[in-house]
């Protein structure tokens, strides 16, 4: 990205285009980070508990764990359907056909170790850290963005406001780091 920045600097002609173009790259790159990704043996849990309360086909577990996580956690099939086969060569979920499609339920066995299972809250955790994690960058992209209409569309006075705004702002994010 570094070679995405217009020649002498942002604000100065038509080179704001470029400026928009990295901005639009950069904002891109934050709403496509709409999953994270889940720690070992959190897909397994998530299964346990979704299929502890009714019989489900490997999308309807994904759709159910991203609807859970308020969008923030989307395993993919690649993680889903082997967790699933891994559990029934454990004698834990056994698998029906149905309309084709493979419908999954736990055991005797598999109800006793969801029932031991911290099942909880397997889906709390990777929503609060997925929000957090993309908010902060996408509200920054955000404010380069107000900024950057500023400089475009702005009297010298109008910049020179919001280069102090900016300044304070940098500042005060760097306090609450300092703080303990």
């Amino acid at each position: 990205m570094g070679n995405s920045f217009p020649a002498g600097g942002f604000g100065k002609g038509n080179n704001m285009d470029g400026m928009w173009q990295v901005m639009e790259e950069m904002r891109s790159r934050f709403d496509k980070q709409t999953g994270t990704r889940a720690g070992r043996g959190e897909v397994r849990t998530a299964i346990l508990a979704l299929l502890a309360e009714q019989p489900m086909h490997g999308y309807q577990i994904i759709h159910e764990i991203e609807e859970r996580s308020g969008g923030s956690w989307k395993p993919s099939a690649g993680s889903v359907y082997p967790t699933l086969q891994l559990l029934s060569d454990e004698g834990l979920v056994s698998a029906e056909e149905s309309n084709g499609r493979k419908i999954y339920s736990l055991t005797g066995e598999g109800r006793e170790a969801a029932a031991h299972a911290d099942t909880s809250s397997p889906f709390a955790n990777s929503g609060s850290t997925g929000t957090s994690r993309t908010a902060l960058p996408k509200a920054g992209v955000e404010l380069a963005q107000a900024a950057a209409q500023v400089a475009r569309t702005g009297t010298p006075e109008q910049v020179q406001q919001a280069v102090t705004i900016l300044d304070e702002a940098r500042r005060r994010l760097y306090s609450i780091l300092a703080q303990d």
